[in-house]
């Protein structure tokens, strides 16, 4: 089972995979690297990722390199810590983004958030609030149960409607 990596502080400059695959290179062919560099401008954004095939090569490689000084910069390096959904669109995430434990990849178990819009949110940012997950019991009888006055004139046109339904049919 592959272990991957998280080494930190590399330096915000250019920094090439092959650069940091130079490093790692008496580990043998078995290390792969990978830098994260930012879209806009193609620059380090100061870490990366270091992949190898089990636990015990993974200590190794934290024992000798934590610390290594590469182009004048000190590097950190650990275990990586499992991919959040906030990082998968690029496969980059940093140690300090989760606080689950270390070495694996996966998917969370929670389902995905649902969009909604409405007219009040004129810059388009998301809610903070969470979405609420109460039900309303089926026993009590419409009279006592308030709709939500955001929707109710199209909840009142929908009854009527209904209403026009069955008696027709």
């Amino acid at each position: 089972m592959s272990v991957r990596l998280y080494i930190g502080n590399l330096p915000k400059e250019e920094v090439e995979r092959q650069d940091l695959q130079a490093v790692f290179a008496e580990e043998g062919d078995s290390v792969v690297t990978k830098v994260i560099k930012d879209r806009k401008t193609g620059k380090c954004r100061g870490f990366g990722f270091v992949t190898v095939n089990d636990d015990e090569h993974a200590d190794k490689i934290i024992e000798k390199f934590n610390g290594y000084l590469f182009k004048d910069t000190p590097i950190k390096i650990e275990k990586a810590l499992p991919r959040t959904k906030g990082a998968e669109e690029d496969g980059e995430q940093s140690p300090m983004d989760n606080e689950a434990s270390p070495t694996t990849s996966s998917v969370s178990d929670k389902p995905a958030p649902t969009k909604r819009t409405t007219s009040s949110n004129s810059n388009n940012k998301k809610s903070r609030r969470p979405a609420s997950t109460t039900t309303t019991s089926t026993t009590e009888t419409s009279e006592g149960v308030q709709p939500d006055p955001r929707w109710a004139a199209d909840l009142e046109k929908l009854k009527q409607m209904l209403a026009a339904q069955t008696t027709n049919g």
